[in-house]
């Protein structure tokens, strides 16, 4: 009976390590509409008023969206991204087919001139890499909480565990700014052999 249990705990160990080990590597979501894109195999929908723009932003330099740590990869133009305005106290909502492990969210020109514009999620992300972007320069953004606010801001935050959905307002006007989201890998489901390993 020991060895069964040990040889349960064995096996979850290996697929947790496995799971951190392709854990830095980003899949972003691209979006096909303004309300629903995909990302490898997790089908992404979004709840809001936004416009399609594709193949844009450049997402560049790469280093405003990536730390080359928790996050290897930056999204590329063509991910394409939503664009927003904000100026509502609406819940917007974006919603994973299946739930995700870290996901991360990419925020392309967050205010601009004079005008600050902030994001306010359900849930409290970290910052895991800002600074300028190649369009219009800009830095990064700043975070108090779960507000993430800037004046041209850009960079990338995380979500740490396990998400179906990201959940947010933007209770600014600005005439526009631009996100795209994407997720280090999809939350695994025990098989049945291993349930029975452990038991």
């Amino acid at each position: 009976m020991r060895y069964f249990i040990i040889a349960g705990v064995s096996a979850l160990l290996l697929v947790s390590t496995a799971t951190v080990a392709s854990a830095a590597t980003v899949t972003w979501n691209t979006w096909d509409t303004a309300s629903s894109g995909t990302a490898g195999p997790i089908s992404v929908t979004y709840n809001g008023p936004a416009e399609l723009v594709t193949a844009y932003p450049t997402y560049t330099p790469a280093s405003s969206f990536m730390d080359g740590s928790i996050v290897q990869n930056a999204p590329v133009a063509a991910n394409n991204i939503l664009r927003i305005t904000g100026g509502t106290t609406d819940l917007y909502t974006l919603t994973f087919s299946a739930p995700v492990v870290n996901p991360v969210f990419a925020i392309w020109s967050l205010g601009g001139g004079n005008t600050s514009a902030s994001f306010v999620f359900d849930d409290t992300p970290v910052i895991i890499a800002g600074g300028a972007n190649a369009e219009y320069g800009g830095s990064s953004f700043n975070l108090a909480g779960n507000t993430v606010s800037g004046i041209e801001g850009n960079g990338t935050l995380q979500f740490t565990g396990t998400f179906s959905s990201i959940s947010w307002t933007n209770p600014q006007y600005e005439y526009w700014y631009g996100f795209d989201v994407g997720f280090q890998s999809v939350a695994a489901v025990p098989e049945p052999s291993t349930w029975a390993m452990m038991l």
